[in-house]
């Protein structure tokens, strides 16, 4: 199983020797093994990326992310036609039944929504109002409570001026830990031989990743622990390098001690077989059990 975050964030050439990635840079040369990779991030624009290491990065499942100037993820590269999707699992998915999208995102939300409460609380706040809006959550949000609780909750952990839509560096370092977050769970969604684009909630016709985002909601807050507590005024590789360090850190999913990255991999596993098998129990259950560290296990180069 792959486990690896490579990041480049200098000029250097990477290609594809004997089921090795080769990243050259100005001082040395990295060998890694391709099966140990599973997200390479490039983090500059002084990359020389070539078509064998591309393919065999997609091949292996890998997930390859390319950042703009900004340094804020751009795109992302996943293979195409994983060998376990064929037409009749696409015509499953495009005909989810709404009492099944309705199931699943009514689990997720919730999930998402406990994730909320534990890290406000562990931040120090008072979450009474926000437990309050939470007991008035229908099935399936049908009054659309979330965004009630979101726009509470992220003004109790960065205060009463935040606004989620502009360019602060709280938003930078969110919308960096976010789009990793995503990258991770896509990944595993075509990996399972799911499209990316069929969503159960989100529904953007404009969106590749309507069900990567549905999927990674309970996770979120992790991302928002993180980031509440630093201490930062840019976003600064260190901010991005602690962002993705995250994919290591110790949680527990439901009852169990695991990794995020691995509770990413077995979260979209066991949404995405409720799809096929509505008839077994949907348990998504999110806690952290650690102070989140600002450093963890990452691959730089």
């Amino acid at each position: 199983m792959s486990w690896r975050t490579v990041v480049v964030t200098q000029h250097a050439k990477i290609s594809y020797s004997g089921r090795r990635i080769i990243v050259q840079t100005n001082e040395t040369i990295h060998q890694i093994p391709i099966d140990d990779i599973q997200i390479l991030l490039i983090s500059t624009l002084q990359v020389v990326l070539t078509a064998p290491a591309i393919t065999e990065l997609s091949q292996a499942g890998a997930k390859i992310i390319f950042t703009g100037r900004d340094s804020n993820p751009t795109c992302e590269v996943t293979e195409l036609y994983p060998g376990n999707r064929n037409s009749i699992s696409i015509q499953n998915q495009a005909q989810w039944p709404r009492e099944l999208k309705e199931t699943l995102w009514d689990a997720i939300v919730q999930a998402k929504i406990d994730m909320q409460l534990q890290s406000a609380a562990l931040l120090g706040h008072k979450i009474i109002a926000l437990k309050k809006e939470a007991t008035q959550m229908q099935f399936a949000d049908k009054t659309n409570k979330e965004a009630v609780i979101a726009r509470k909750y992220f003004q109790l952990i960065f205060g009463k001026d935040f606004i989620r839509t502009d360019c602060s560096p709280i938003n930078a370092a969110l919308n960096y830990g976010y789009s990793i977050l995503l990258a991770a769970v896509n990944r595993e969604i075509v990996g399972n031989g799911f499209l990316t684009q069929l969503g159960v909630h989100h529904h953007n016709a404009m969106s590749d990743f309507n069900l990567g985002s549905d999927l990674m909601e309970p996770f979120r807050p992790i991302i928002d622990y993180w980031v509440a507590s630093q201490k930062f005024n840019e976003l600064t590789p260190d901010v991005k390098f602690g962002l993705i360090e995250l994919l290591n850190l110790e949680i527990k999913y439901n009852g169990k001690n695991t990794l995020l990255r691995n509770a990413l991999t077995k979260h979209v596993q066991n949404c995405l077989n409720y799809t096929t098998h509505p008839q077994e129990k949907l348990t998504v259950k999110v806690a952290l059990i650690h102070e989140v560290p600002h450093h963890a296990l990452i691959s730089n180069v």
